[in-house]
């Protein structure tokens, strides 16, 4: 594994936050501001083109300006470690999840306390996704359930529970009723939403499943696993998988679509335990392509800006 690793990290470039010097004397320029969080960060997900909300360790909400670093609004009311964050792009509305078994729904520019209080999960709830109007949403959790609820009351609309579906992520297909779930029963699940019933099982990995993405034309689906790859699927032709990414030597443990500008080929992003962001080909890493490089501070940028055009900034 020695030669092989030191054969695919010839081909890569590592930007660290201090400014280092990767390969040919680049030298990677990233920004950094004053922590967010307290602790560990748990979850960051998207809010605005240049907002992001987070939640972590230290119990907290925190919605950021990704370009200035400031903390525009933190919210508190867990009594335990976030879990998740979430929010329909471009909606007032935050939701994080927590390990004291509940989520809560925040407004950015409204009271500190939450707007709206989601109990019902016996376990930490490790899932969560909102519809794209931010009127429903579906939440999972290590109790082996899937809930769907009503944002503006309240009031759980349903609740489904498989044996050993313990849930590790969730996600909301652009424009469809469906909802994408990973699992540590190391399935990838599409749910219907509106009965609340799975609607397809992608065939079993060989790993648990970390997490899940959908492309923004709902057509793909990406997942990540504990073996160290990432598998991309075609939410059309549900028979196998599309193709996979591998490069990582320990758990991927997210997984990305990346905003597409219009002269750039469609690229995934994927993180892993080993200290690596790598971006990839999304139509070629799998089959028999390299990841196009390891940049994580473009990364987290892309990642953070839905309305970018995926160029990198001077």
């Amino acid at each position: 594994m020695g030669k092989l690793q030191s054969k695919l990290s010839s081909h890569t470039i590592t930007y660290r936050a201090e400014g280092s010097v990767g390969q040919a004397g680049s030298v990677g320029a990233s920004r950094q501001h004053s922590p967010a969080h307290t602790d560990a960060v748990s979850s960051v997900a998207a809010l605005k083109p240049d907002l992001c909300v987070s939640g972590g360790r230290d119990k907290s909400v925190a919605v950021c300006s990704w370009r200035s670093g400031a903390a525009l609004r933190r919210f508190v009311g867990h009594e335990r470690e976030v879990t998740k964050v979430t929010s329909a792009l471009d909606s007032s509305r935050v939701f994080s999840a927590s390990r004291d078994k509940t989520v809560m729904m925040w407004e950015l520019h409204g009271a500190s306390g939450p707007s709206q209080h989601f109990p019902g999960h016996e376990l930490v709830v490790t899932g969560l996704a909102v519809s794209p109007d931010a009127s429903q949403l579906c939440t999972g959790s290590r109790d082996n359930s899937v809930c769907k609820w009503d944002t503006e009351t309240g009031e759980c609309l349903g609740r489904a529970t498989i044996s050993r579906n313990l849930v590790t992520h969730l996600c909301w297909v652009p424009g469809e009723p469906y909802v994408i779930q990973t699992s540590e029963d190391k399935t990838t699940r599409i749910w219907d939403s509106r009965e609340l019933q799975v609607a397809h099982t992608f065939p079993a990995k060989q790993h648990i499943q970390t997490c899940c993405d959908v492309s923004q034309d709902g057509r793909y689906c990406l997942s990540s696993s504990q073996g160290g790859e990432a598998t991309l699927w075609d939410l059309r032709q549900t028979r196998g998988r599309v193709c996979e990414y591998r490069g990582h030597f320990q758990t991927t443990t997210s997984c990305v679509f990346l905003p597409r500008g219009p002269a750039l080929a469609p690229s995934v992003a994927t993180s892993s335990s080993d200290s690596t962001v790598k971006v990839w080909h999304r139509d070629t890493a799998g089959r028999g392509g390299s990841c196009w490089e390891n940049k994580t501070c473009v990364c987290a940028s892309l990642c953070l800006s839905p309305g970018g055009d995926g160029r990198e900034e001077a």
